[in-house]
């Protein structure tokens, strides 16, 4: 008779009965008159009472290896989930006999990051860092919960795509048929179109930059949470909107990936009612008043000026997150609407978390002549944006949106030194592999 295989988390549920288990062979821990073989599945872990001859037989094979055990399930305090498998019976289905690169049955893993990159594919088994790719899968699925709720529908938008999105060069060109075309910067021309169709969509999927950044706050492709909806009154509405998809994330995965959040060591950042926010000419002033260092008329905040305002953010208003409002237009695309009072200055923000920016977004031109003056003005020709342009020849409602880049929120919620430690198997411009 074939039996069928338990798993770790519904064993505490089986006492009393001979169940099978099986997965990789974690550790065998000798203690002498009493010893453990620890195995490991997709969802904890078992262990297994074994005696010295065992020990002997697997003393062949490396930990990795694939094990099934028959066993009886006992009552056990100090065990996994309070239980533990006696009078084991052992089957090696996969000998693993090579020596691993590191060792996984060690708190952490012992290896540079180049060497954990190298052997991701073996790295990540490792509990603390599957408990990072488990969070990641909860904030999108709480992405999507609170989207969901607030009537948006999920779209998937083409990655391949005739022009470029922001208008820039930083582009991966790919052939295409005879002719060029290009990965997707972002699905901001798709999700705008859908505005006009839906009104509320999102988008969970990756985007690539060909910027040639070797940092530790970069990665050439990540994934990009992205939202678009319409009848907005201007960038405050989309603020409002990226508060509660913030907040929805964080009720998610308390509620759902505990035991992740507790085995990584981390707490979900308390939320004000209200975010606080300040302009992006009163945070030039800030700097130059706190720290003397003058970047009033510079276009762009640098790193090292979002953490001292995040440093700001927490002190006065007991706050992780600082929305920094009103961008000069010239460091917003050209689909970015300006200030109706100051067209110097963009309806734009961009959210800190922990002071590294985590969201842009904003309110989008929605008139049709508007976007041909504004790419006239940026020395852009229509030529090339017929089909994006033509969704606002047609009636578009005043709009926008913002994207969230999940290896940068895991990053500053873990407090990962690099992001490509919160990244499955990133791309930079030295790895296109595993």
């Amino acid at each position: 008779m074939t039996r069928t295989r338990s798993i770790s988390k519904e064993l505490n549920d089986l006492a009393g009965q001979e169940v099978l288990v099986k997965g990789w062979l974690h550790t065998i821990r000798e203690l002498g008159k009493v010893n453990f073989l620890i195995v490991r599945d997709g969802w904890g872990f078992i262990q297994c009472v074994i005696d010295k001859t065992a020990i002997v037989e697997l003393r062949d094979i490396q930990s990795e290896s694939i094990i099934e055990v028959i066993g009886t399930v006992v009552e056990a305090k100090q065990a996994p989930n309070g239980v533990e498998l006696h009078n084991c019976q052992i089957v090696v289905i996969e000998a693993v006999t090579e020596q691993l690169p590191f060792e996984l049955n060690q708190k952490r893993v012992k290896a540079k990051l180049d060497t954990f990159l190298n052997h991701a594919q073996l790295g990540f088994r490792h509990p603390k860092r599957k408990a990072l790719l488990q969070l990641a899968a909860g904030v999108m699925a709480g992405f999507r919960h609170i989207l969901t709720a607030n009537d948006f529908i999920e779209i998937q938008s083409p990655k391949l795509v005739a022009s470029a999105t922001e208008g820039g060069a930083n582009v991966f060109e790919v052939g295409y048929f005879g002719k060029p075309a290009y990965l997707a910067q972002s699905p901001q021309f798709y999700k705008q179109m859908m505005v006009g169709i839906f009104e509320r969509v999102f988008e969970v999927g990756p985007v690539f930059r060909a910027e040639p950044h070797d940092t530790s706050r970069h990665i050439n492709e990540y994934v990009s949470l992205d939202i678009e909806f319409g009848f907005i009154e201007d960038h405050t509405t989309v603020m409002a909107m990226a508060t509660t998809v913030i907040k929805g994330i964080f009720i998610h995965l308390a509620e759902n990936y505990s035991q992740s959040l507790n085995l990584l060591d981390i707490s979900i950042p308390i939320l004000p009612y209200n975010l606080p926010a300040i302009s992006f000419s009163d945070a030039q002033d800030y700097i130059y008043r706190q720290y003397k260092e003058d970047c009033r008329g510079e276009a762009d905040l640098a790193p090292h000026h979002e953490r001292w305002l995040g440093e700001w953010a927490k002190k006065e208003y007991n706050s992780d997150f600082l929305y920094v409002t009103g961008y000069p237009m010239t460091k917003r695309p050209f689909y970015t609407h300006p200030n109706p009072n100051n067209p110097k200055f963009s309806n734009s923000f961009d959210l800190l978390f922990r002071g590294a920016e985590l969201i842009t977004g904003g309110q989008r031109l929605h008139s049709y002549p508007d976007y041909l003056q504004a790419l006239k003005s940026r020395g852009l020709s229509p030529t090339g944006f017929e089909s994006y342009l033509n969704a606002f020849r047609y009636g578009m409602p005043p709009h926008g949106g913002f994207a969230i880049g999940l290896e940068r929120f895991l990053m500053q919620l873990t407090g990962a030194a690099n992001i490509k430690e919160v990244t499955l198997f990133p791309r930079d411009m030295n790895r296109l592999e595993p």
